[in-house]
């Protein structure tokens, strides 16, 4: 699979995403060491706390599934207010630290900018 299609597949993942309280819906996307995709949406709660990020998804599927190394994730707000795209959430950077990704697409409505993730979160927390 390549980067734009992993892209395609995140907006797709946020069109399922259950988002009542801030309108705000987004998907991620994610390719595995091993090549398997694993996808995920936002799904909001009454208890913002309770809410989990759509990168956190796709990740809890993977590892789930047996999978230990994150090569990829795409992740896409399709309901963004600004023309910038945006980031995974802090909490979510850590999380993908965890599991070695290696690269974040950032992904706006019709284009993508590939990072590095050690530029994504150069300090991460490790023991």
């Amino acid at each position: 699979m390549n980067n734009k299609e992993l892209a395609q597949l995140a907006r797709d993942s946020a069109t399922k995403a259950y988002a009542p309280y801030s309108d705000f819906r987004v998907g991620a996307a994610l390719i595995t060491k091993s090549g398997n995709v694993y996808t995920g949406c936002n799904v909001e709660n009454a208890s913002y706390p309770a809410t989990v990020c759509a990168e956190d998804v796709a990740v809890v599927k993977a590892i789930s599934e047996g999978e230990t190394e994150i090569e990829t994730i795409a992740v896409a707000c399709i309901d963004a207010k600004s023309e910038t795209a945006l980031f995974p959430c802090g909490i979510s950077r850590q999380r993908l630290a965890e599991f070695k990704t290696k690269k974040v697409l950032v992904v706006d409505e019709n284009s993508f900018e590939e990072y590095e993730f050690s530029d994504v979160l150069p300090f991460n927390f490790e023991f």
